[in-house]
């Protein structure tokens, strides 16, 4: 007897494409095995679409009550078209009722391995909750147009440079940040991380930073009532409030420690400032204080930071990757204080004015560019062009750009315009409590 061969998914879908196109038996030919497999194969391709490509063949019982799968698979699709979590005792117990409805006087109840092989045959399993993503506007499509045509008449007005157009954003942090996964043996039932109990105690980083990849001076707001007692370091700015969190204030000291102590900012020079909609940003005190330094504003439509902001697109993710480095350094081998119970103090505020110092010195320049270019807010590198091409390669961006700075006009509008609610971090869940005294 010939010795029996077997073929993955992946190549059968391969000779199902070629036989769609040459034939069964050209395909058999072509590929070394039996034209009547190559039927076979064409009949179950939806099947072989849905099986790992590397699998060889579909082992299992089918199913005993397929009318019985089908309407429970369904009932299942429809909970999960409605954003509803469907448990395995949610599955049993829906078996149960739609075998009774129809009429099944042989079906077991629903077993854990019924229950797991049914999932398995309809192409179901358990999975984690996702978080919700950023929910955009219906017109986000035109505000965004409108946004980097207000930007583009800004700096061709203003005759700005990238290092003159600058984004700041606020992220939340907070005194301990422990990985959710960790290395351990296999079998052991519990995974735990060492924290010093302060993963809710939070404080706020304030990050600005130019389009060209410099960095303005960080700001660190605590939540306390007074100033720290310690030296802090005098590579940031350290602010502190009830809330731990931006408002008028704040911004205001912002503008006048972090932002004007830029490079040019003393001397007032012309700039373009982007931040998002929250409330602290629009206070009419705080843009006449900024525009006092300079500066003109472009507020981010609401809805549209994750389309439009570089710290958020790019920046925020790694710089909070650092500053868990920091922690986690902090947590294997700093110097470390308990209480007369035996806790573990956690990190004091000049440790974590450290962490954020070199943790925002370590994000590299070109990250910063990257998230300005990734927003629109400033042009892809141009292609090299030959020496002889110069001169039609110039003309060709000025007529470019006057073409560019017509259609601004038309549909340019103030920036109030961008104005909107803000939905941004809730301060005011926060427990005073917890304030420092």
């Amino acid at each position: 007897m010939p010795k029996r061969k077997s073929y993955t998914a992946d190549f059968k879908l391969d000779v199902i494409k070629f036989a769609k196109d040459h034939g069964n038996r050209a395909a058999g030919r072509e590929y070394s095995c039996n034209e009547k497999n190559v039927r076979d194969w064409r009949l179950e391709e939806e099947e072989l679409k849905k099986m790992n490509p590397r699998k060889r063949a579909r082992r299992g019982r089918k199913a005993r009550w397929p009318n019985l799968e089908e309407n429970l698979a369904n009932w299942v699709r429809s909970q999960r078209d409605s954003n509803r979590a469907v448990s395995t005792v949610a599955i049993k117990l829906k078996a149960r009722i739609i075998a009774t409805e129809m009429n099944i006087a042989d079906f077991s109840g629903g077993s854990v391995n019924w229950i797991y092989k049914f999932m398995k045959r309809n192409n179901l399993t358990v999975r984690a909750r996702t978080t919700v993503g950023q929910k955009l506007p219906d017109d986000w499509e035109n505000k965004l147009a409108v946004f980097h045509t207000f930007v583009l008449k800004e700096k061709t007005e203003l005759k700005l440079s990238d290092e003159d157009i600058i984004n700041m954003d606020e992220v939340p942090m907070s005194f301990d940040i422990p990985a959710s996964r960790s290395v351990a043996e296999k079998g052991v039932k519990t995974v735990a991380i060492d924290t010093t109990g302060h993963e809710r105690t939070n404080f706020t980083v304030v990050l600005a930073c130019t389009a060209a990849g410099g960095k303005l001076k960080p700001m660190v707001i605590f939540k306390r009532v007074t100033m720290p007692r310690e030296t802090l370091p005098a590579g940031v700015v350290v602010v502190c409030n009830k809330k731990g969190w931006m408002n008028t204030e704040v911004m205001q000291t912002w503008t006048d420690k972090c932002f004007r102590t830029r490079r040019g900012g003393f001397f007032k020079k012309k700039s373009l400032l982007i931040f998002d909609a929250m409330a602290a940003h629009k206070e009419t005190t705080v843009q006449k204080h900024i525009n006092s330094a300079g500066a003109h504003i472009a507020v981010i439509p609401g809805g549209l930071t994750c389309k439009l902001q570089p710290l958020d697109v790019a920046v925020n993710h790694p710089f909070k990757t650092f500053v868990r480095e920091e922690w986690d350094r902090w947590m294997t081998s700093g110097k470390h204080t308990f209480t007369p119970a035996g806790r573990q103090r956690r990190a004091t505020y000049v440790e974590v004015c450290n962490w954020v110092i070199r943790a925002w010195d370590k994000v590299k320049s070109t990250t910063i560019v990257n998230g300005f270019r990734k927003c629109g807010i400033i042009p892809e590198p141009a292609a090299d062009v030959s020496s002889s091409d110069d001169d039609s390669a110039e003309s060709d961006t000025t007529d470019a750009n006057e073409e560019q700075l017509a259609a601004a006009m038309e549909v340019f509008c103030e920036a109030s315009d961008f104005d909107s609610s803000f939905d941004g971090f809730d301060a005011s869940s926060d427990d005073d409590d917890n304030v420092d005294e």
